[in-house]
């Protein structure tokens, strides 16, 4: 195990695991305990270098930081990356090879699922670690945390409808989901419901024919470029990070972006863009946080009821950040970050007063 300080990222610590017995490359990355513990999942994915896992850890620690405190948690903020193809490489003994890295941690990581990890897998990484959430219920866990992802997204989605056009209804509202894994999936679920109109597509026909054998109605698009220059109401980004770029946001036909994908704005200043556009952006770790209040829920002896009200509550908290944009004259993503900033400051500031 490797550690590295700093390097200008503002992260507390990022360290880099390997165990050559099982193959096991991974990197975890600590942004801030200013509130806590730092949780957030662990990503499993082929990356094509080292370089890209280092970089999308570090954007993803931040951002479980910002999530975290905008979530009223009592958490900082951290991220995981296994580098690999989940598919061929993850085993038993790589998985508990990671659990005993992050148990060396002492606590300042707490694991959980994230994109290519799944409950059964923290199952096993728990077996070498006691710091490790979103495991089985059989195991005294909360289980997918993939169902309160996709209901407080739909919370920030309805509070993004009502700020629009003046009703928090989705009711004939047509609504473009980029992604339908996981969460994806789950969020059709609650638009079909809700009476709207719903264009899908993703990279795997697999996830494509199992929403459509859930929800026949849905239409389905080529691919994510098409979806994006499709005249949408709302446009759900649900996949990877990083959709929302210079030329996306150029073609982009909708009143509203919200969607589960973390770090969707390919650089800050995309969110000035898409407000210059008159096109609202509901910040992604502000309505994705439903998973991390839920496995936050399993730390204190996990009640699906407690965890679904503190995650209905993104609607108000989506409202408040549109409200601050709105006085402040800046875009709800500036919003956010200063409310986040805000807290851990304040609290953080005091946690540190009383530990001393």
């Amino acid at each position: 195990m490797t550690e590295v300080f700093g390097q200008g990222t503002g992260h507390e610590q990022v360290v880099f695991c390997q165990d050559q017995a099982t193959g096991l490359k991974a990197i975890i990355g600590i942004y801030s305990t200013a509130l806590g513990p730092s949780l957030g999942g662990t990503r499993f994915y082929p990356y094509e270098s080292e370089e890209a896992a280092l970089a999308d850890v570090l954007a993803l620690s931040k951002g479980m930081a910002y999530k975290n405190a905008l979530a009223g948690l009592d958490l900082g903020g951290g991220k995981a990356v296994i580098i690999g193809d989940p598919t061929k490489h993850k085993t038993e003994a790589l998985l508990r090879a990671f659990g005993r890295f992050v148990q060396s941690l002492g606590g300042r990581y707490i694991t959980a699922c994230d994109v290519g990890t799944y409950v059964q897998d923290m199952d096993i990484v728990a077996r070498e670690s006691e710091f490790v959430t979103g495991r089985s219920p059989e195991n005294g866990g909360a289980g997918d945390s993939s169902v309160l992802t996709a209901f407080g997204t739909y919370q920030g989605m309805r509070a993004s409808a009502d700020a629009v056009w003046g009703v928090p209804d989705l009711a004939g509202r047509k609504v473009g989901v980029a992604g339908v894994g996981k969460v994806g999936h789950i969020l059709v679920g609650h638009l079909i419901e809700a009476g709207a109109q719903v264009v899908i597509t993703d990279v795997s026909p697999a996830a494509i024919e199992r929403t459509r054998a859930a929800y026949p109605g849905v239409e389905v698009v080529e691919d994510l470029d098409t979806l994006i220059r499709t005249e949408l109401d709302v446009f759900a980004p649900c996949a990877l990070g990083g959709v929302l770029t210079d030329e996306t946001v150029g073609e982009l036909r909708s009143k509203i972006v919200c969607g589960a994908a973390n770090n969707q704005l390919a650089h800050p200043g995309v969110g000035k863009q898409l407000d210059d556009r008159g096109i609202l952006f509901a910040p992604d770790y502000l309505v994705n946080a439903g998973g991390v209040i839920q496995v936050d829920d399993e730390r204190h002896g996990f009640d699906f009821a407690r965890a679904k009200r503190k995650t209905t509550a993104i609607f108000d908290t989506t409202k408040a950040v549109f409200a601050l944009a709105k006085a402040d004259g800046v875009p709800p993503a500036t919003a956010a970050d200063r409310l986040a900033e805000r807290r851990m400051a304040e609290v953080g500031g005091l946690r540190s007063i009383l530990t001393v």
